[in-house]
């Protein structure tokens, strides 16, 4: 831009001598009259680009297609491209305003010039931004860390910024900058290790699928148990249960394990794994003239029927000795709940049918017998899923006596003492 140099052509600093003040006076008065006009200058022109940059976005936001613009005014684009144009003004004016102090205008043109580089810095961040938004707003990417990204990006340009800045300063090549830099990489990397070490893990949490925004993943040793709300270059932040917010370095997802469940979530079903303690003792033989009884039991009787004949055949040809119960195969209630219970979950409208369903024993314990049922919800939603599992139990914790077992269960003191006042008095 050229400027007409007649405007500061030092008719004020004329004026100052004839009013009779000194050269130095003088001089410094039309140096402060001229940089007030370049300021208000200045001023004018940027207020007047920023008016009509926004002026332009509200307009084109009107239109549908355009309507990512928003996200221009959002990240301050207007302010900073208004701020980066009066900049060639300053830059030109600074050799015409200064003649006077010659030993200024060298400092204040790199002045001028980093203010330009900050500037243009904080312009390409504001689109780099209004591109990352625009992206997290899309299906595809909301549950992509994209925030991880974005900080990879600003990291370069900062650092770009603070290379050309350096070489403003020093007058001093980029390559010199880079070979210093180069010189005392391993102070760096130990000042950066955190970055440095997010950044990778974000590369790796990424290409291997890890997490998504929005994933439930439990990590015990940071206290992380809920839903990911952010993935940045050095931090995931996770939204626990109750509310509060726990942050987990990026790398600690690559060098610790955690669980992320949306596998369970994605497949539909919700694992229920919960067992019943039965009293050992109470799982006894049943015979023969008892079996009418456990018939009327829905779910049972054809097994009763299939499982007798089996039994019957298997005693017969081994030539079973049925004088006692223990020679020879035989039904037990403890086997008869079992069946009951895979039957009614089959039934069962809430439970997954594609999945894994089984009833098992487990080890015995010094508190009972466990029977674990291991099944599967077709729902994933958690208080529905507590429902049905609690409605599950309900039914097979009362189901229980009708197979004459017992469930096994510490006595409390008041047990002991209706007991006791049971034995001594008579009354329950």
């Amino acid at each position: 831009m050229e400027i007409n140099e007649n405007i500061f052509s030092g008719r004020l600093y004329d004026l100052f001598l004839k009013w009779g003040l000194s050269e130095n006076w003088s001089a410094y008065l039309d140096l402060l009259i001229n940089l007030l006009i370049v300021a208000l200058f200045a001023t004018i022109t940027t207020a007047l680009i920023r008016w009509l940059v926004n002026f332009f976005i509200r307009k084109t936001t009107k239109l549908k297609r355009l309507s990512w613009l928003n996200y221009l005014t959002k990240n301050k684009f207007p302010l900073y491209l208004s701020l980066f144009i009066p900049y060639i003004l300053v830059k030109n004016f600074i050799p015409i305003i200064f003649k006077n102090f010659s030993t200024w205008i060298i400092p204040l043109d790199k002045l001028a010039d980093i203010w330009a580089v900050l500037i243009f810095i904080q312009i390409i961040m504001s689109l780099v931004k209004t591109g990352f938004d625009i992206l997290s707003h899309k299906p595809s990417f909301q549950d992509k860390p994209i925030k991880s990204y974005q900080q990879v990006v600003m990291t370069v340009l900062v650092i770009f910024g603070i290379v050309v800045c350096y070489s403003i300063i020093t007058g001093k090549s980029v390559g010199y900058f880079f070979t210093a830099i180069a010189a005392g990489s391993a102070v760096i990397m130990l000042i950066f290790q955190d970055s440095i070490k997010g950044f990778v893990a974000s590369v790796l949490v990424t290409t291997n699928d890890m997490i998504h925004i929005g994933d439930w993943i439990t990590m015990p040793k940071y206290g992380a148990d809920g839903d990911v709300l952010e993935v940045n270059l050095t931090t995931v932040k996770v939204q626990n249960f109750d509310k509060t917010i726990t942050t987990i370095p990026t790398y600690a997802l690559v060098s610790d394990s955690f669980q992320n469940w949306r596998g369970m979530e994605k497949a539909g079903g919700r694992r229920i794994k919960r067992a019943i303690m039965l009293k050992q003792n109470s799982i006894r033989y049943i015979s023969d003239d008892e079996l009418p009884r456990f018939k009327k039991i829905q779910g049972i009787a054809d097994y009763i029927d299939a499982r007798q004949k089996e039994i019957q055949e298997h005693n017969t040809r081994i030539g079973a000795d049925r004088s006692l119960a223990v020679n020879g195969r035989n039904l037990t209630n403890g086997g008869l709940f079992r069946q009951y219970i895979e039957w009614y979950l089959h039934n069962h409208p809430d439970t997954h049918k594609g999945f894994t369903m089984m009833v098992r024993q487990l080890a015995p314990t010094p508190t009972g017998m466990p029977l674990e049922i291991y099944a599967f919800t077709n729902t994933t939603k958690w208080i529905a899923y507590e429902n049905i599992m609690s409605d599950i139990f309900d039914h097979l914790i009362a189901a229980v006596e009708y197979f004459d077992l017992e469930i096994f269960e510490i006595e409390a003191s008041t047990d002991v003492r209706k007991v006791d006042l049971k034995q001594t008095t008579g009354f329950n």
